[in-house]
């Protein structure tokens, strides 16, 4: 397996674990990450988000597949069961992720979902009317940021 192949399936295999720490030491200290909720994080807000929704998803459960990964690049696909705290509901999100590495950690991470099909399973009718929509999409990442900025903020880092 290639180390960096090594490296994605530890990573999700610490997801399993709900080790946050570990998950954040697979992190270059440049690393970016970005998915339709949370765009343009930079490393404190990364190893912050992963805790925050580790520490909020109680009954969060992923597991992961097709990880493969070269001396650049990576990918793996992953699912994420869980209840979206904010309405109750259970979402099944299926996510396929792509990784950049430098000096063997994971330097650029994107995820990628269907947003219409988070925002019907998460938001209800809401979701299934406006979740194709810009304005709800903007909606969700504003409060995601406020969210992250302020978990930042009660732990004493900050979201910047």
């Amino acid at each position: 397996m290639h180390p960096h192949a090594q490296l994605i399936t530890d990573f999700y295999s610490a997801f399993q674990r709900r080790d946050a720490e570990a998950m954040a030491s697979f992190y270059h200290p440049d690393a970016e990450f970005s998915d339709a909720a949370f765009v343009g994080l930079r490393h404190a807000q990364v190893t912050s988000m992963w805790r925050m929704l580790l520490e909020r998803g109680k009954d969060l459960d992923i597991s992961f597949r097709d990880v493969q990964a070269d001396d650049r690049t990576g990918r793996a696909h992953w699912d994420a069961h869980y209840t979206f705290s904010a309405t109750g509901r259970k979402v099944l999100n299926r996510i396929d992720a792509e990784f950049e590495f430098k000096d063997g950690k994971i330097l650029r991470h994107t995820d990628h979902f269907d947003f219409w099909a988070w925002s019907r399973q998460s938001l209800g009718p809401v979701g299934l009317f406006l979740g194709w929509s810009p304005f709800l999409r903007n909606k969700v990442r504003a409060q995601a940021r406020a969210s992250l900025e302020k978990y930042m903020r009660e732990r004493g880092g900050s979201a910047g």
